[in-house]
Protein backbone atom coordinates (compact mmCIF):
# COMPACT_ATOMS: atom_id res chain seq x y z
CA UNK A 1 0.00 0.00 0.00
CA UNK A 2 1.44 3.38 -1.23
CA UNK A 3 1.91 6.34 1.19
CA UNK A 4 -1.14 8.46 -0.23
CA UNK A 5 -3.50 5.58 -0.46
CA UNK A 6 -2.45 4.81 3.73
CA UNK A 7 -3.77 8.38 4.36
CA UNK A 8 -6.60 8.15 2.12
CA UNK A 9 -7.71 5.02 3.87
CA UNK A 10 -6.78 6.99 7.26
CA UNK A 11 -8.73 9.74 6.04
CA UNK A 12 -12.15 8.16 5.24
CA UNK A 13 -11.43 6.10 9.01
CA UNK A 14 -11.70 9.44 10.47
CA UNK A 15 -15.20 10.24 8.30
CA UNK A 16 -16.53 7.40 9.87
CA UNK A 17 -15.62 8.81 13.61
CA UNK A 18 -17.72 11.62 12.64
CA UNK A 19 -20.78 9.78 12.41
CA UNK A 20 -20.29 7.19 15.18
CA UNK A 21 -19.86 10.49 17.47
CA UNK A 22 -22.78 12.69 16.36
CA UNK A 23 -25.48 10.58 14.38
CA UNK A 24 -27.57 8.11 15.74
CA UNK A 25 -30.58 7.58 13.46
CA UNK A 26 -28.71 8.91 10.18
CA UNK A 27 -26.05 6.89 10.97
CA UNK A 28 -27.90 3.48 11.73
CA UNK A 29 -30.06 4.14 8.30
CA UNK A 30 -26.11 4.97 6.53
CA UNK A 31 -25.10 1.23 8.19
CA UNK A 32 -27.77 -0.36 5.99
CA UNK A 33 -25.58 0.54 2.64
CA UNK A 34 -23.01 -1.73 0.60
CA UNK A 35 -19.95 -0.97 1.81
CA UNK A 36 -18.65 1.41 -0.66
CA UNK A 37 -21.33 3.49 -0.78
CA UNK A 38 -21.56 3.75 3.07
CA UNK A 39 -17.99 5.00 3.01
CA UNK A 40 -19.19 7.63 0.17
CA UNK A 41 -22.22 8.50 2.42
CA UNK A 42 -20.02 8.87 5.50
CA UNK A 43 -17.22 10.95 3.78
CA UNK A 44 -19.99 13.66 2.94
CA UNK A 45 -21.83 13.38 6.50
CA UNK A 46 -18.56 13.88 8.09
CA UNK A 47 -17.62 17.06 5.92
CA UNK A 48 -21.30 18.82 6.64
CA UNK A 49 -20.77 18.21 10.05
CA UNK A 50 -17.41 19.86 10.30
CA UNK A 51 -18.61 23.11 8.58
CA UNK A 52 -22.05 23.31 11.33
CA UNK A 53 -19.79 22.62 14.21
CA UNK A 54 -18.17 25.86 12.80
CA UNK A 55 -21.52 28.20 13.02
CA UNK A 56 -23.19 26.19 15.56
CA UNK A 57 -21.13 24.10 17.56
CA UNK A 58 -17.27 23.67 19.10
CA UNK A 59 -16.23 26.03 17.05
CA UNK A 60 -19.23 28.69 18.62
CA UNK A 61 -17.84 27.47 22.12
CA UNK A 62 -14.07 27.96 21.61
CA UNK A 63 -15.16 31.82 20.49
CA UNK A 64 -15.16 32.85 24.19
CA UNK A 65 -11.68 30.93 25.47
CA UNK A 66 -9.49 31.64 22.12
CA UNK A 67 -9.32 34.19 19.45
CA UNK A 68 -11.41 31.93 17.07
CA UNK A 69 -13.39 33.97 13.90
CA UNK A 70 -15.78 31.13 12.42
CA UNK A 71 -16.00 33.09 9.41
CA UNK A 72 -12.42 33.23 8.56
CA UNK A 73 -12.97 29.39 9.53
CA UNK A 74 -15.69 28.47 7.53
CA UNK A 75 -14.10 30.22 4.42
CA UNK A 76 -10.74 28.43 5.07
CA UNK A 77 -12.91 24.73 5.05
CA UNK A 78 -14.07 26.22 1.67
CA UNK A 79 -11.21 26.80 0.16
CA UNK A 80 -9.61 23.65 1.05
CA UNK A 81 -12.63 21.88 -0.48
CA UNK A 82 -11.85 23.25 -3.68
CA UNK A 83 -8.14 23.42 -3.55
CA UNK A 84 -8.44 19.38 -2.77
CA UNK A 85 -11.22 18.36 -5.88
CA UNK A 86 -8.12 19.61 -7.62
CA UNK A 87 -5.11 18.52 -6.24
CA UNK A 88 -6.88 15.10 -4.80
CA UNK A 89 -4.84 15.87 -1.12
CA UNK A 90 -5.99 17.73 1.78
CA UNK A 91 -4.11 18.13 5.36
CA UNK A 92 -7.69 17.97 6.53
CA UNK A 93 -8.46 14.39 6.98
CA UNK A 94 -12.41 15.10 6.69
CA UNK A 95 -11.87 17.09 3.92
CA UNK A 96 -9.22 14.29 1.70
CA UNK A 97 -11.88 11.96 2.03
CA UNK A 98 -15.11 14.63 1.17
CA UNK A 99 -12.82 15.24 -2.13
CA UNK A 100 -12.20 12.00 -2.60
CA UNK A 101 -15.84 10.60 -2.60
CA UNK A 102 -16.58 13.88 -4.45
CA UNK A 103 -14.28 12.99 -7.50
CA UNK A 104 -15.41 9.61 -7.31
CA UNK A 105 -19.05 10.40 -7.47
CA UNK A 106 -19.78 13.67 -9.72
CA UNK A 107 -20.40 16.20 -6.30
CA UNK A 108 -19.01 19.91 -7.69
CA UNK A 109 -19.16 23.47 -6.73
CA UNK A 110 -22.60 23.56 -8.05
CA UNK A 111 -23.81 21.58 -4.44
CA UNK A 112 -21.09 22.61 -2.42
CA UNK A 113 -20.90 26.12 -2.83
CA UNK A 114 -24.65 26.78 -1.82
CA UNK A 115 -24.02 24.69 0.98
CA UNK A 116 -21.21 26.88 2.65
CA UNK A 117 -23.58 29.87 1.80
CA UNK A 118 -26.20 28.86 4.13
CA UNK A 119 -23.92 28.04 6.28
CA UNK A 120 -22.37 31.69 6.22
CA UNK A 121 -26.07 32.61 6.93
CA UNK A 122 -25.87 31.00 10.31
CA UNK A 123 -23.41 33.32 10.77
CA UNK A 124 -25.47 36.17 10.61
CA UNK A 125 -29.24 35.79 10.22
CA UNK A 126 -31.20 35.43 13.05
CA UNK A 127 -34.17 35.43 11.49
CA UNK A 128 -35.37 34.59 8.25
CA UNK A 129 -37.84 35.38 5.25
CA UNK A 130 -39.85 32.80 3.65
CA UNK A 131 -37.28 33.81 -0.01
CA UNK A 132 -34.07 33.41 2.50
CA UNK A 133 -35.60 30.12 4.06
CA UNK A 134 -35.79 28.73 0.94
CA UNK A 135 -32.68 29.73 -0.13
CA UNK A 136 -30.93 28.90 3.48
CA UNK A 137 -33.01 25.03 3.18
CA UNK A 138 -31.74 24.43 -0.47
CA UNK A 139 -28.26 24.72 0.60
CA UNK A 140 -28.27 23.49 4.05
CA UNK A 141 -30.36 20.16 3.15
CA UNK A 142 -31.26 19.76 -0.23
CA UNK A 143 -28.23 19.82 -1.71
CA UNK A 144 -26.92 17.67 0.45
CA UNK A 145 -29.65 15.24 -0.49
CA UNK A 146 -28.32 15.89 -4.24
CA UNK A 147 -25.04 14.96 -3.26
CA UNK A 148 -26.29 11.56 -1.44
CA UNK A 149 -27.71 11.08 -4.72
CA UNK A 150 -24.85 11.55 -6.35
CA UNK A 151 -23.25 8.85 -4.36
CA UNK A 152 -26.42 5.85 -5.09
CA UNK A 153 -26.32 6.49 -8.86
CA UNK A 154 -22.85 6.56 -9.24
CA UNK A 155 -21.58 4.85 -12.59
CA UNK A 156 -25.52 3.99 -13.24
CA UNK A 157 -26.49 7.11 -14.64
CA UNK A 158 -26.64 5.43 -17.70
CA UNK A 159 -29.94 3.27 -16.53
CA UNK A 160 -32.18 6.22 -16.25
CA UNK A 161 -34.53 8.12 -18.32
CA UNK A 162 -33.91 11.72 -18.06
CA UNK A 163 -37.64 11.98 -16.69
CA UNK A 164 -36.44 9.70 -14.02
CA UNK A 165 -33.41 10.90 -13.00
CA UNK A 166 -35.44 14.48 -12.66
CA UNK A 167 -37.80 12.38 -10.33
CA UNK A 168 -34.73 11.29 -8.22
CA UNK A 169 -33.47 15.04 -8.30
CA UNK A 170 -36.86 15.83 -7.07
CA UNK A 171 -36.52 13.51 -4.52
CA UNK A 172 -33.52 14.00 -3.27
CA UNK A 173 -33.77 17.49 -2.52
CA UNK A 174 -37.71 16.98 -0.99
CA UNK A 175 -36.16 14.45 1.25
CA UNK A 176 -33.27 16.55 2.22
CA UNK A 177 -35.54 19.55 2.91
CA UNK A 178 -38.15 16.98 5.18
CA UNK A 179 -35.24 15.90 6.90
CA UNK A 180 -34.02 19.82 8.20
CA UNK A 181 -37.27 21.35 8.43
CA UNK A 182 -37.99 18.59 11.17
CA UNK A 183 -35.06 18.84 13.23
CA UNK A 184 -35.91 23.05 13.18
CA UNK A 185 -39.67 22.16 14.30
CA UNK A 186 -38.58 19.95 17.20
CA UNK A 187 -35.32 22.11 18.29
CA UNK A 188 -37.80 25.42 18.08
CA UNK A 189 -36.67 26.23 22.20
CA UNK A 190 -33.01 25.52 21.82
CA UNK A 191 -32.94 27.42 18.38
CA UNK A 192 -34.15 30.54 20.41
CA UNK A 193 -32.52 29.86 24.01
CA UNK A 194 -29.34 29.43 22.94
CA UNK A 195 -28.84 30.64 19.04
CA UNK A 196 -30.72 33.65 19.56
CA UNK A 197 -32.14 31.93 15.75
CA UNK A 198 -36.03 31.57 13.98
CA UNK A 199 -35.78 29.93 11.11
CA UNK A 200 -39.19 29.50 10.64
CA UNK A 201 -41.03 32.92 8.92
CA UNK A 202 -42.91 34.03 11.52
CA UNK A 203 -42.81 31.94 13.85
CA UNK A 204 -41.34 32.21 17.77
CA UNK A 205 -41.42 30.34 21.03
CA UNK A 206 -44.30 33.14 22.63
CA UNK A 207 -46.35 32.96 19.74
CA UNK A 208 -45.59 29.04 18.77
CA UNK A 209 -49.49 27.79 18.12
CA UNK A 210 -51.34 24.64 17.26
CA UNK A 211 -51.95 25.99 13.75
CA UNK A 212 -48.59 27.15 13.16
CA UNK A 213 -47.81 23.44 14.25
CA UNK A 214 -50.07 21.74 11.97
CA UNK A 215 -48.95 24.07 8.52
CA UNK A 216 -45.50 23.19 9.66
CA UNK A 217 -46.16 19.26 9.99
CA UNK A 218 -48.38 18.98 6.56
CA UNK A 219 -45.18 20.81 4.74
CA UNK A 220 -42.83 18.12 6.05
CA UNK A 221 -45.43 15.47 5.20
CA UNK A 222 -46.15 17.07 1.65
CA UNK A 223 -41.96 16.69 1.00
CA UNK A 224 -41.45 12.77 2.33
CA UNK A 225 -44.53 12.16 0.16
CA UNK A 226 -42.43 13.39 -2.88
CA UNK A 227 -39.27 11.33 -1.68
CA UNK A 228 -41.33 8.10 -1.16
CA UNK A 229 -42.34 8.34 -4.60
CA UNK A 230 -38.79 8.44 -5.80
CA UNK A 231 -37.46 5.69 -3.73
CA UNK A 232 -38.69 3.15 -5.74
CA UNK A 233 -36.22 4.41 -8.76
CA UNK A 234 -33.16 4.12 -6.54
CA UNK A 235 -30.63 1.26 -6.91
CA UNK A 236 -31.98 -1.83 -4.96
CA UNK A 237 -28.90 -2.05 -2.63
CA UNK A 238 -29.36 1.76 -1.55
CA UNK A 239 -33.24 1.33 -0.94
CA UNK A 240 -33.42 -0.14 2.39
CA UNK A 241 -31.03 2.84 3.91
CA UNK A 242 -33.21 5.43 2.45
CA UNK A 243 -36.56 4.19 3.38
CA UNK A 244 -35.18 3.91 6.96
CA UNK A 245 -34.09 7.17 6.83
CA UNK A 246 -37.35 8.03 5.99
CA UNK A 247 -39.03 5.90 8.06
CA UNK A 248 -37.18 7.20 11.30
CA UNK A 249 -38.21 11.26 10.18
CA UNK A 250 -41.57 10.29 9.21
CA UNK A 251 -42.02 8.47 12.45
CA UNK A 252 -40.17 11.97 14.35
CA UNK A 253 -42.84 14.13 12.43
CA UNK A 254 -45.83 12.01 13.42
CA UNK A 255 -44.59 12.25 16.99
CA UNK A 256 -44.23 16.15 16.47
CA UNK A 257 -47.49 16.07 15.01
CA UNK A 258 -49.36 14.66 18.06
CA UNK A 259 -47.25 16.80 20.62
CA UNK A 260 -48.98 19.71 22.07
CA UNK A 261 -47.34 23.29 20.58
CA UNK A 262 -46.92 24.36 24.30
CA UNK A 263 -45.14 21.04 24.72
CA UNK A 264 -42.74 21.41 21.96
CA UNK A 265 -41.43 24.70 22.43
CA UNK A 266 -39.95 22.89 25.69
CA UNK A 267 -39.22 19.29 24.76
CA UNK A 268 -37.13 17.79 22.52
CA UNK A 269 -39.13 14.68 20.77
CA UNK A 270 -37.03 11.87 19.81
CA UNK A 271 -38.03 8.03 18.54
CA UNK A 272 -37.10 5.57 21.12
CA UNK A 273 -34.12 3.20 20.63
CA UNK A 274 -36.71 -0.36 20.24
CA UNK A 275 -38.73 1.50 17.90
CA UNK A 276 -35.79 2.77 15.28
CA UNK A 277 -34.38 -1.27 15.19
CA UNK A 278 -38.35 -1.91 14.01
CA UNK A 279 -38.23 0.71 11.73
CA UNK A 280 -34.75 -0.47 10.43
CA UNK A 281 -36.29 -4.15 10.31
CA UNK A 282 -38.83 -3.00 8.45
CA UNK A 283 -36.64 -1.51 6.06
CA UNK A 284 -34.53 -4.62 5.39
CA UNK A 285 -37.85 -6.81 4.50
CA UNK A 286 -38.49 -4.63 1.96
CA UNK A 287 -40.88 -1.93 2.40
CA UNK A 288 -40.75 1.39 1.65
CA UNK A 289 -42.33 4.92 2.65
CA UNK A 290 -45.43 5.55 0.90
Amino acid sequence: MGSLELYSKAARHSARSVIADYSTSFGLATNLLPTPTRSHIKDVYALVRVADEIVDGAAAEAVGKKKVNPRHALDALEAEVYSALETGFSVNLVVHAFSLTANEVGITRAEIAPFFESMRMDLTKKKHTPASFKKYVYGSAEVVGLMCLRVFIAGREKNYTPMQLESLELGALALGAAFQKINFLRDLHADFAELGRSYFPDVTVETFNEDQKQYLVDDIAADLIVAANSIRLLPRDVRPAVSAAQFLFGDLTAKVAATPAEVLITTRIRVSNPRKVWLLAKSLLGATPR
